[in-house]
């Protein structure tokens, strides 16, 4: 296992050098590659193999591994003569090694189709490694046909994208074209809604050759199973949605129903959402993603009845039985109160006036949005039956729409000022603290200064509570990217194994310092051994700084060398804001007895800046 990839130690005096070359580029490249290459085995017999290899990436498309496979192929291959085959003929050099290989052989030799499912275990079949046992998305890439295009490369997503804004603007256009009855004889509309069909209707087309993930979690890149699985999922749906309907609403001499009901089918198109909207579902953890899309929905939805409510109007302003104007209409009301009154055109036979679509749309859609925000000024009222009706079941939406968005939207902006709420609720305990107790101003300011600098660099984020939710090794990992600083700074820690790491991450703890906190009185028992991060710290004997220590010093004890626990002969003060990071001396002797080769190596090669134990003991320090 600790052998190199190429099986440079299996090469002999045959064995091809252009081949060896070819495999020492292949790793060198990173590439994807096989051959037939002579290896010899421990003693020394020549056997042929086929050799694949097969770079593994991760999740950010780096090698990690190669996968190297081997199949022997010596039977089919010119027998090798060798000291011992001297003087043998050809058949039989070949009989002895179709007897050698008999195992391959008979893995070879074909089974009756009754036998193969049970000939073989599932654990052989994972011991092979084979391409069609690896997931898909462990190899260097997915072996796909030519035609086809993988569902999660950054084209589809790209596409994906570029047809969920199309299908808003579908959502925006189709209700407003159905309810105001607009032909679209104007050319730049019908030119870009021809547009909207036509990619709507390439989408289908390279749904046929998109992968999907199947039931059990595999990539599906068959191109039969691929169509057989659109077509009984979503085609039928993205057929209806993606028809001329414009084209056909655009001639003058189709029926204002037709023309209405071809319209109104495009709103199958809203069924896209649900195969597209999962994208949004990895914004959901971000209030100001959450927010936009709640005030998206809720516009959304108030422009629907917007056009619904003016449908209403326009069904009953004009009674078509008696050919006259119903002035109890909300639309006749607004016509009289903006200046623009129906009239009735003697020689056509037809009413005329009334306001612009545009004037009506706007309305529209401020009467729904005062109804849904419970605004209701009342200048737009429901008369008739139908529409008091409409704005009850309007009132009953708006009210679910209502509590539900702009519940969402209180609780967001709770969560966004959390961590101030919690800040400015743990400053006034402590100042009711320090008040109650009488705590001298002094050390008061001390106080309030440690924990506001404190809060600035933690954000508030209880780090011990964090590791706690994450299992061992995940928190092993955690607390090893942690206290990288401290491992690649100091030579003491580069002969530590992975677990060695892994084992004083875990016991190490991080401590902030505001200037003039003292971390270690003289007198004091030196228990931890620490090691300075960022900022300055300043060394006290006899009242006189002796030292100034800064970012890459440690200070403390040699507890590996000493039975006793020392006494620190000197005061440690902080100049600045410090973080250190600091381990106790049980915790650093139980890992040096554990991993002893490497308690030999940091004894050997950890230099205390400041030993605390002995007076006027410094190295690398500032000495003033």
């Amino acid at each position: 296992m600790q052998k190199s990839s190429t099986c440079s130690f299996m090469y002999g005096e045959l064995t091809d050098k252009k081949t060896i070359e070819k495999v020492r580029q292949t790793f060198d490249n990173y590439e994807s590659n096989c051959f037939e290459v002579l290896l010899y085995k421990k003693n020394r017999t020549p056997v042929w193999f086929y050799m694949q290899i097969a770079p593994i990436r991760n999740e950010h498309e780096k090698v990690v591994l190669f996968l190297c496979t081997f199949k022997d192929i010596t039977l089919f291959k010119q027998p090798i003569e060798d000291d011992s085959t001297k003087g043998w003929t050809k058949f039989a050099r070949l009989t002895r090694a179709l007897t050698n290989s008999r195992s391959v052989l008979q893995q070879l030799t074909p089974m009756n189709k009754t036998e193969v499912v049970h000939k073989h275990s599932r654990l052989a079949e994972v011991l092979q490694l084979g391409s069609d046992i690896l997931p898909q998305y462990k190899q260097e890439a997915p072996k796909t046909p030519p035609h086809i295009i993988l569902h999660y490369c950054a084209f589809k997503t790209t596409w994906d994208w570029v047809i969920l804004i199309l299908t808003f603007y579908t959502a925006i256009m189709v209700p407003y074209n159905v309810s105001f009855k607009t032909k679209q004889n104007n050319i730049a509309w019908l030119v870009l809604d021809s547009v909207v069909d036509v990619i709507f209707l390439v989408d289908i087309v390279l749904n046929f050759h998109t992968t999907f993930v199947g039931p059990g979690g595999e990539v599906i890149s068959d191109p039969k199973l691929i169509r057989m699985n659109y077509l009984k999922t979503w085609f039928v749906i993205d057929l209806l949605s993606c028809l001329p309907y414009d084209i056909i609403n655009a001639f003058e001499n189709v029926d204002e129903g037709i023309s209405s009901l071809f319209s109104s089918l495009k709103v199958v198109r809203l069924l896209r959402l649900g195969r597209v909207a999962r994208k949004l579902d990895h914004y959901l953890e971000y209030g100001a993603a959450v927010l936009v899309l709640l005030v998206c929905v809720f516009g959304l939805v108030a422009h629907w009845l917007a056009c619904i409510w003016y449908s209403i109007g326009d069904y009953e302003v004009i009674d078509e039985v008696t050919n006259t104007i119903q002035i109890d209409s909300w639309l006749y009301q607004l016509a009289l109160s903006i200046g623009t009154p129906y009239r009735y055109n003697t020689s056509a036979g037809i009413w005329e006036g009334g306001p612009s679509k545009d004037s009506l749309y706007v309305s529209s859609l401020y009467f729904t949005m005062t109804s849904l925000t419970t605004i209701g000024f009342g200048n737009i009222a429901p008369t008739t039956d139908v529409e008091k009706m409409f704005s009850v079941a309007m009132m009953m939406v708006g009210s679910l729409l209502y509590a539900t968005i702009f519940g969402n939207v209180t609780t967001i902006f709770q969560q966004m000022y959390a961590n101030t709420n919690r800040y400015h609720e743990m400053l006034n305990n402590v100042r009711d603290f320090l008040k109650l107790y009488q705590v001298p101003k002094g050390l008061s300011e001390r106080v309030m200064d440690y924990i506001v600098s404190t809060w600035s660099m933690s954000k508030g984020i209880d780090t011990e509570k964090v590791l706690s939710i994450c299992p061992k090794d995940m928190r092993a990992d955690i607390c090893v990217h942690l206290n990288r600083k401290v491992f690649n700074e100091h030579p003491a820690f580069r002969l530590a194994s992975d677990g060695c790491l892994r084992a004083l991450a875990v016991e190490f703890q991080t401590i902030h310092c505001a200037p003039g906190d003292l971390i270690y009185h003289a007198g004091e028992s030196v228990d931890a051994l620490c090691f300075v991060v960022s900022g300055s710290l300043e060394v006290i004997q006899d009242d006189e700084v002796v030292a100034i220590l800064g970012k890459g010093d440690v200070f403390g004890d040699i507890f590996w060398k000493e039975t006793t626990l020392a006494h620190a002969c000197a005061n440690v003060r902080a100049l600045t804001y410090c973080d250190l990071h600091i381990i106790k001396r049980e915790a650093l002797l139980k890992v040096l007895d554990f991993y002893t080769a490497f308690a030999n190596s940091f004894s050997r090669n950890l230099t205390l800046t400041c030993n605390l134990r002995k007076r006027g003991w410094f190295s690398r320090a500032n000495a003033l």
